[in-house]
């Protein structure tokens, strides 16, 4: 894919770093000479020299063959005005930043099809990393209506030797919930598990559910034996 990113800050630059090893074709564009440099130098992405919100320098970084376009420049009304443009020149994923929650509804209404809030997810990581320590990992999709976690199987749990199938029968086991990732072992890759696929010690796996059951879910996983 042919991606835009508008803003060479810290998060414009480390996304363009995680797109190239994606390898996508990335260009940015920033106001700063010194920032354009090091994305070409260092990150080895066309980088695009004046305002991201410039039809001109739009026009000039490509934006008619764009295939996203993401914007994280410094405040939201820029990344409004960039989201606006980006619709406008038909670019078919427009992700912006959000700082500020009153901007949500204006970012739907010009074009923008994925709005991301940093400040919610920095507080939503660490608040569950302190309310739920034994989890790896967690993501949240559709406005928080659904959960995906990541928890570790010790040697002494009780679900250890049992089969997906199994566990999913069970009515300890939340309603709504499935595994959907089993990593056997640390140096493993991700599988997807079947019904039969059984449970090792020093495993892991890949959970979604729903919100409110979290402390059911891990208490029925790494509960112990004994």
């Amino acid at each position: 894919m042919y991606v835009l990113v508008g803003g060479a800050g810290l998060m414009g630059l480390e996304l363009a770093q995680r797109l190239i090893e994606l390898r996508h074709t990335v260009a940015i564009i920033d106001i700063d000479p010194v920032a354009c440099r090091y994305a070409r130098e260092q990150l080895g992405v066309m980088a695009f020299e004046g305002s991201a919100v410039s039809i001109e320098s739009l026009l000039d970084a490509g934006i008619r063959k764009a295939d996203a376009l993401a914007a994280v420049l410094r405040d939201d009304a820029l990344n409004l005005a960039m989201a606006t443009l980006a619709r406008h020149y038909g670019v078919p994923h427009i992700l912006v930043r959000m700082r500020h929650r009153d901007f949500a509804e204006p970012y739907r209404l010009a074009g923008a099809t994925h709005v991301i809030s940093s400040i919610d997810l920095a507080v939503s990581t660490m608040a569950n990393a302190i309310e739920y320590p034994q989890v790896e990992s967690m993501m949240h999709f559709e406005q928080g209506q659904i959960e995906v976690l990541k928890l570790a199987i010790p040697k002494d749990c009780k679900v250890v030797g049992r089969s997906v199938a199994d566990i999913a029968q069970d009515s300890r086991f939340p309603s709504g919930s499935l595994i959907i990732g089993y990593q056997p072992h640390a140096h493993m890759d991700l599988l997807i598990p079947n019904g039969n696929t059984i449970l090792e010690p020093d495993s892991t796996v890949l959970i979604v559910t729903k919100p409110g059951v979290m402390h059911e879910i891990i208490d029925f996983i790494q509960g112990c034996a004994g």
